[in-house]
């Protein structure tokens, strides 16, 4: 395709599902992306919470290499240490226990589907027949993913969706309000990252779990974007002492490599029976032993930590900034939303693509930040001088 601009090739050729890419991308190294033209972009996205190592990580590169040269896909016919590992390192840091349980997809999408079915199975008698989700929560966009997905914008074209899906304010008192025993489960993100990186009210988790214990609900967590250290544990339920029936995994656990995961604790391990549900691609040995290899640097380097002590850092320095644009900060750990007091994200991310630097407007007020967890105090430097330039560009044509 010599002498064809990308632009028009992507627009003859891709689906028509996504607007035009922001640029065409060549390659990476660390926290830094570089286009077809040779620009340098810092990325505070990280593919959407994807790249916890960054771009091109010795580790994610050898692990890539030593396991295709070996194995790559036998089918799930077959077992494969990769995946065996993998399985105990999750359980492992997801506190999960002997009883802890693994099945392996390859996105969140698939998870959170997976995650569906088990809240499904948990209805002995058939009297459980309600899923309770929360408004604005975002779990994918497959039928059945969407179904639990609380953005009507996302999901009016495709209704009818998979039934029995009630949505709530996050509130306590509407959980108090929805929930009883014809409750399957309650599915939710601790941190409502699509809708602009929302927190739930202080004691909405332990209140969950205490009402879906009581009346014999699920209580399955998104950690998607949440989960792989991002916020500063190893997954966002962690910060408030509970411990869930399941959680959905993706994103960040494969560093850049498809893959995705729900892991069960007790009871709702035993839920799944033989035959009931599968995937030909999960669990494959390319895909979880990259993941086992990432998940492993990232203990061994603390980036756990790390995400915890550069996020803090990293709203110190928005609020440094000082910008009339900014009306605060919300999230945890490296995954920030910043609050802005005039609808103008889409500028300011544009603003800020054109200093080179890689953000996202979440909704029209909000930036939605999620760098890998390898920043460090450059990284962070040149973030405080590109973000305060576009703050200033965009607040100058107000």
């Amino acid at each position: 395709m010599s002498g064809v601009d990308w632009r028009e090739h992507y627009s003859r050729r891709m689906m028509r599902t996504l607007g035009m890419p922001l640029a065409k991308l060549e390659r990476g190294e660390g926290a830094w992306v570089f286009d077809d033209e040779g620009t340098r972009y810092l990325d505070f996205l990280a593919g959407i919470a994807v790249n916890s190592l960054g771009h091109a990580h010795p580790v994610f590169v050898d692990a890539v290499s030593t396991q295709a040269a070996r194995l790559a896909h036998v089918s799930n016919y077959f077992a494969t240490q990769p995946a065996l590992d993998l399985a105990d390192r999750l359980t492992r840091l997801a506190g999960a226990g002997e009883r802890g349980r693994v099945w392996f997809g390859n996105s969140g999408a698939e998870a959170n589907e997976a995650a569906f079915k088990l809240a499904r199975l948990n209805n002995s008698g058939g009297a459980r027949t309600r899923v309770l989700a929360l408004v604005d929560a975002f779990h994918g966009r497959t039928m059945g993913s969407l179904a639990l997905t609380g953005k009507p914008a996302m999901r009016d074209a495709f209704e009818p969706l998979p039934g029995g899906v009630t949505h709530l304010p996050s509130t306590i008192e509407a959980l108090e309000g929805a929930l009883d025993d014809s409750v399957a489960a309650l599915v939710l993100e601790p941190v409502k990252g699509e809708a602009g990186v929302l927190e739930l009210p202080d004691g909405y988790l332990q209140a969950a779990r205490e009402l879906t214990r009581r009346h014999g609900a699920l209580l399955i967590i998104d950690e998607v974007q949440t989960g792989a250290g991002r916020t500063g544990e190893w997954f966002a339920f962690q910060h408030a002492g509970i411990v869930p029936d399941a959680i959905t995994v993706a994103k960040g656990i494969g560093g850049g490599i498809p893959i995705g995961g729900l892991i069960t604790f007790d009871g709702a391990s035993e839920l799944y029976a033989k035959g009931q549900h599968g995937s030909t691609f999960g669990g494959n040995p390319l895909a979880t032993a990259v993941a086992d290899a990432v998940l492993a640097e990232i203990e061994r380097a603390d980036l756990v930590g790390n995400a915890e002590r550069r996020g803090a850092e990293l709203r110190d320095r928005i609020d440094r900034i000082g910008s009339p644009l900014v009306a605060g900060t919300r999230g945890l750990g490296l995954l920030a939303g910043v609050a802005l007091t005039e609808p103008v994200a889409a500028q300011v991310s544009a603003a800020a693509l054109e200093a080179g630097l890689i953000v996202n407007a979440a909704n029209d007020s909000t930036i939605r930040l999620a760098p890998p967890l390898i920043i460090g105090d450059t990284e962070l430097d040149v973030f405080e001088e590109r973000f305060a330039g576009a703050l200033a560009t965009v607040a100058a044509s107000l």
